[in-house]
């Protein structure tokens, strides 16, 4: 009888949590999805009024600005659902499973808590916020930051909703009690923390992120929770705080461009453009030695140009090249391999959505990132065409395929022009001032739909909704990353910590060469445990104004951080992006990981390249 009673409960639960979530989602899914193209709208017509028109709309920025929060916020929600928010499982997949079961109930109760902390700040911010108008449509502020707090309060019933059903009854339990002492003992210990100086800043921040992160709970937590509890146990702030820079974070003009590009990338390749852009290239040089290694490496250099998401530029290419290229006997440790060392090498590329965020959180020039990307990718390449030249140099040359006809080649070349065009035209818009990166993707979007349509004719309108579906949570999780860690970069500020690191850098011995070396391992270790937008968020304030003391440009050292933050990102056995690529293509990470060293290894040296000759950032600037 008692069995059947937990049985029945049980029952009940799993049944109100799929309500619960199957509820959520459509409160989600929809807006988040009509606000995608409402904000492409909006911002089209922004451009032709500005552009064509020769009349701003004054109130197109703000309104813009407001529902993008709006959109952030459902994305996180979305992203959550679908468990798309970036977290290390690396050390999750390596338990056994009777240890994993109550770690994943652990960081599932962490996400709760950090929920719970947040949304009583929320509401009270919004509550202070509302006696704000906005200049030109004197809409109270209150409803563009009730986003957050909707959006924490829907994030937290997911995240118990989650707990409930996938933890057993005593794993929840445990992991309740064993926060509650945790939080028990910090409290007890306050006296003592207020005063003990920077060592809080290594419990909390060292200990406390590196510590949620291994054991796989979304940064976004990590970052957040830690804040939060520095500033409960170490400070008298209130936690409000934290959600004012959370929103300080999300906020920014320039991260409207974000969600633009996400789609713009999807959009290439439902298209049929990412295919024609590969198509011209493997005409070109698909016949000689290693000839589709070389058009992979090409390829990711093209579309990384149009899209700003690597997992997008990925997802595109390998579908068009990785069948041939098994028929040509490459194996498929091999090409993963390559894929992910090329995802590492266009990490400069723009429109880089890490270049983005650089550009956001210090103030550099976005054009001027955009014109120094190009050349480190080429260095890049050119390590990477090495590798392929010696490990293909004594293959037969039979196992390549026939040389393309000029005819062949002008056919493809023709057909793939309009697609080639864009990359140009992206680059051109925004190098030349000619638009803001969020105008050009704009046009980006509205230039792939009518060229998909008109031209290549791929397009299966079916695809349309859950891309926009796809493009809300990846911002989303994207962008409340980007919040929470403006948070914990003002908290290490406000602690006197970034003063204190300037010092000591200042004094690290050979001057601008030494931090420039000691920069590249920091940055390809931050890169393999918090990917680049979380890393440059976080420590962006705090090492380009030293950069900058010491006499490097900012230009130079931007693209040092990102090329070494995407070579930590695609380096296993920590960096996700060297597992999303095993995932795109379909390969066990034991059969490429052996394989991606010597591509890895070129990159380092191409790295110190670019660390050591400031001309190939800057010169075209």
């Amino acid at each position: 009888m008692q069995v059947q009673s937990i049985a029945l409960a049980g029952g009940r639960t799993s049944r109100a949590g799929n309500v619960l979530e199957t509820t959520v989602r459509w409160i989600t899914e929809w807006p988040a999805a009509l606000l995608v193209v409402v904000e492409v709208g909006l911002l089209l017509a922004n451009v032709t009024y500005r552009y064509v028109l020769h009349d701003p709309l004054t109130w197109g920025d703000e309104l813009a600005s407001m529902l993008f929060i709006w959109l952030a916020m459902l994305g996180s929600v979305i992203a959550l659902q679908r468990g798309q928010h970036m977290r290390l499982t690396t050390m999750l997949e390596k338990l056994t499973p009777a240890l994993r079961r109550p770690a994943e109930a652990f960081g599932d109760a962490l996400v709760v808590v950090f929920m719970l902390l947040l949304i009583h700040p929320a509401w009270e911010y919004v509550s202070e916020e509302w006696a704000i108008t906005t200049p030109a449509l004197e809409i109270p502020n209150g409803v563009r930051v009730a986003a957050l707090a909707v959006g924490f309060t829907l994030m937290l019933a997911i995240a118990l909703s989650r707990l409930v059903m996938r933890a057993r009854l005593r794993d929840v339990v445990v992991s309740a009690v064993a926060i509650g002492a945790l939080a028990g003992l910090l409290l007890a210990f306050k006296p003592m923390l207020t005063g003990a100086g920077h060592a809080n800043l290594f419990l909390f921040f060292v200990v406390g992120v590196s510590g949620m992160v291994v054991i796989g709970v979304p940064i976004m937590t990590a970052f957040g929770l830690s804040t939060m509890g520095f500033l409960a146990f170490s400070t008298d702030l209130p936690s409000m705080v934290v959600v004012g820079r959370i929103d300080e974070g999300m906020s920014g003009l320039i991260l409207l461009s974000v969600p633009l590009f996400v789609f713009l990338g999807a959009l290439i390749e439902a298209t049929g453009m990412a295919a024609a852009m590969i198509r011209v290239l493997a005409s070109l040089i698909g016949h000689v030695r290693g000839g589709l290694s070389y058009v992979l490496i090409g390829a990711m250099y093209l579309v990384s140009g149009i899209s700003g998401s690597k997992a997008a530029d990925m997802a595109a290419v390998a579908p068009a090249l990785f069948p041939d290229m098994k028929q040509r006997g490459e194996d498929e440790g091999e090409l993963v391999a390559m894929l992910s060392a090329s995802g590492a090498m266009s990490e400069t590329i723009p429109p880089s959505l890490v270049l983005i965020t650089i550009g956001s959180v210090t103030g550099i020039s976005i054009a001027a990132l955009f014109t120094g990307g190009f050349m480190p990718a080429v260095v890049g390449a050119i390590a990477m065409a090495i590798v392929v030249w010696l490990k293909n140099r004594n293959r037969a040359a039979a196992a390549e395929g026939a040389r393309a006809s000029r005819r062949e080649v002008a056919r493809a070349f023709v057909y793939a022009l309009p697609a080639m065009a864009l990359p140009f035209l992206i680059r051109a818009a925004v190098v030349e001032g000619i638009a803001t990166a969020t105008e050009v993707a704009t046009l980006g979007v509205v230039y792939t739909f009518v060229v998909g349509l008109a031209v290549y004719r791929q397009f299966d309108w079916k695809r349309l909704w859950p891309m926009l579906i796809d493009t809300a949570s990846l911002s989303g999780a994207i962008l409340i990353i980007i919040g929470c860690a403006t948070s914990m970069a003002w908290a290490l500020t406000q602690s006197g910590f970034s003063r204190d690191l300037a010092a000591a850098m200042a004094s690290l011995p050979g001057g601008a060469l030494g931090f420039m070396l000691v920069s590249v391992v920091a940055f390809v270790v931050l890169g393999s445990l918090l990917e680049g937008i979380p890393a440059i968020v976080l420590f962006g304030p705090l090492l380009f104004p030293i950069a900058r003391a010491a006499g490097i440009h900012e230009v130079h050292y931007a693209m040092v951080a990102v090329f070494a933050m995407g070579l930590g990102l695609f380096a296993p056995p920590f960096g996700v992006g060297f597992y999303a690529a095993c995932a795109i293509g379909k390969v066990s990470p034991m059969a490429a990981m052996s394989r991606v060293w010597p591509y890895l290894g070129a990159l380092f040296i191409a790295l110190l390249v670019i660390a050591a000759v400031p001309w190939i950032s800057i010169g075209a600037l």
